[in-house]
């Protein structure tokens, strides 16, 4: 084994249990609360192995939303706990629903996250990459329309993100599959 496949290895290892031990402190405190100390603490990491990751903490929750966001648009060979996206396409309509069964199942505590104050944080990420995907996906519609593209992608984005507030706020009580048509039926007036 080479040196450079040791360090590797060591950095994905040190990198996880950052992202491991803030997941956990979510789950106990306040985003505004946790200090870099107690993630370094209780990833088990030093001070300049944090840095050498992460500047700051609010890089570190960006990284955990992306790691979620690229895990939804990867193509998965195998079946996850609650939900089977294997082999599918990553159309706009999967890419929703495979991000509501995270939430429903309250992957990487999303639902702390979007309650705290750093919600606001996550939400911004959420909604960057939310347009992201929709400029890939509507990109024909958009152009056609009068209305600047930039505008739409936002409303799109944040009509997502405000499902998924009420969603929440009412228990998650409707299957991922029903919130991604409710909020599809909603934005199909403006993609017209």
């Amino acid at each position: 084994m080479r040196w450079g496949d040791i360090m590797d290895r060591r950095q994905r290892k040190s990198r996880k249990a950052i992202i491991d031990a803030f997941n956990k402190l979510l789950t106990k405190k306040r985003y505004s609360e946790i200090t870099v100390q107690e993630i370094i603490d209780e990833a088990d990491v030093s001070r300049s192995t944090f840095y050498a990751h992460f500047e700051t903490r609010d890089e570190l929750l960006k990284e955990m939303c992306t790691e979620l966001f690229d895990h939804v648009v990867m193509d998965h060979g195998t079946a996850e706990g609650t939900h089977d996206f294997s082999g599918t396409s990553d159309d706009k309509e999967t890419i929703i629903t495979h991000i509501l069964y995270h939430i429903r199942d309250d992957t990487n505590n999303i639902t702390d996250i979007l309650r705290g104050e750093s919600g606001y944080i996550f939400l911004g990420y959420f909604k960057e990459y939310l347009k992201k995907t929709f400029e890939f996906e509507l990109s024909a519609k958009i152009r056609k329309s009068e209305i600047p593209s930039d505008y739409i992608l936002d409303f799109i984005a944040s009509g997502f993100v405000d499902t998924v507030n009420w969603w929440i706020h009412n228990q998650k009580k409707q299957t991922p599959e029903e919130m991604e048509k409710w909020y599809f039926m909603a934005m199909s007036s403006v993609l017209q």
